[in-house]
């Protein structure tokens, strides 16, 4: 595995935004946001900097966004209850029946997407560049790192023969623009902690699940307000990504009653700024998303079971299905040769409840 071993960097923190143009090509590859190319790029290291800084003065509090964002799809899996703890997720059933999860069957055939990749000669993903241990700039060499990279660069190396910069464009979305960016064919595909959900599936076209994850709570460690999915919530500022399956749950009636004042950001790491700026009192996110800000900052912790099944999954435009099957072809040998070393890299030391249990991907599902 690429990279698997080397030391692990821990971020201050870093944002940017960026995508591409891709089917009609409108925008070209400059697109409407930056490709990540160089060195750490000037913003992100001015938030770099800020979030190891005192804050001079706060900030404005965020208006709740008005509806669900575009792209949010259904909260994955069917939620525990908010008030019973004993209570346990269950997988999402979609409204026909169906398990969001099941994917195209796997093929090496090259159709009408891969060819376009290798006439173009390199991959361009939408990624995240803040998620430490998933998607993040490691800021002693501004070269973007995590779980997710690592499996970015194993579809580079089999459409393209390399996962360098010569055969890969990373592109920095926000949370709420994954879809929009593949639906403007502006990156061929999506590779950012992405939720197989119902609501998504009529948008983009996903692989099969390459990790599973849930809805838990980031707290701070100390005089932590917000005590779980309960009574402890009413009128308190609970942060998430606008976009995100956080969202759609925390909208949803059985957490609405519950009475929490929403903080809707752009991205996820917003959230984690808004906790150690005492603007929000919790921060609703993947259980993995949140393991990493937890690993980054150790005034914070995850605290609640799991409220959600969640799925992530590649996203692809609903026109690929070529690239689909090629790249659940790419994942069938990457959990037998490729998940366990990069999982160990970047997850092991800081997942909650895995503890003596033995790594494992998701077992994949077909529908056809």
């Amino acid at each position: 595995m690429t990279g698997a071993g080397t030391a692990r960097t821990r971020p201050a923190g870093a944002r940017q935004t960026g995508a591409r143009g891709r089917g009609t090509r409108t925008g070209g590859r400059g697109g409407r946001w930056a490709a990540v190319a160089g060195g750490l790029p000037a913003a992100a290291a001015l938030v770099a900097a800020a979030l190891l800084a005192p804050a001079p003065a706060a900030p404005p509090p965020p208006s709740p966004a008005d509806g669900a964002a575009h792209g949010a799809g259904a909260a994955a899996g069917r939620p525990a209850s908010a008030t019973d703890p004993d209570e346990k997720p269950e997988p999402e059933e979609c409204e026909d029946g169906g398990n969001p999860a099941e994917s195209l069957k796997p093929s090496g055939k090259a159709g009408e997407a891969v060819e376009r990749i290798k006439d173009e000669g390199k991959l361009v993903v939408g990624v995240d560049q803040n998620s430490y241990l998933w998607g993040y700039r490691d800021p002693t060499t501004g070269k973007i790192e995590g779980f997710d990279i690592d499996l970015v660069k194993a579809i580079a190396r089999d459409l393209l023969g390399g996962d360098g910069p010569d055969r890969i464009t990373y592109k920095t979305i926000p949370t709420d623009q994954r879809i929009p960016a593949i639906e403007k064919g502006e990156v061929d595909m999506v590779v950012r902690t992405m939720t197989i959900a119902c609501d998504r599936k009529d948008k983009v076209a996903f692989s099969t699940a390459y990790f599973e994850a849930g809805q838990q709570l980031l707290v701070p460690k100390k005089d932590a307000r917000v005590k779980g999915f309960d009574a402890s919530m009413r009128g308190k500022r609970v942060c998430y990504a606008s976009g995100s399956t956080a969202e759609t749950m925390m909208k949803s009636d059985r957490y609405e009653e519950l009475g929490a004042e929403p903080v809707v950001v752009p991205n996820q790491l917003d959230c984690l700024v808004r906790l150690q700026l005492g603007q929000a009192d919790a921060t609703v996110t993947d259980s993995a998303l949140a393991a990493g800000q937890a690993a980054q900052d150790p005034s914070v912790e995850l605290i609640g079971e799991p409220q959600t099944i969640e799925p992530y999954g590649v996203a692809m435009n609903l026109e690929d299905e070529d690239l689909v099957r090629r790249v659940n072809k790419v994942l069938e040998d990457y959990r037998e040769d490729g998940w366990k070393s990069s999982y160990k890299r970047w997850l092991a030391d800081d997942i909650v409840g895995t503890e003596g249990k033995k790594p494992a991907p998701p077992k994949p599902l077909y529908r056809d």
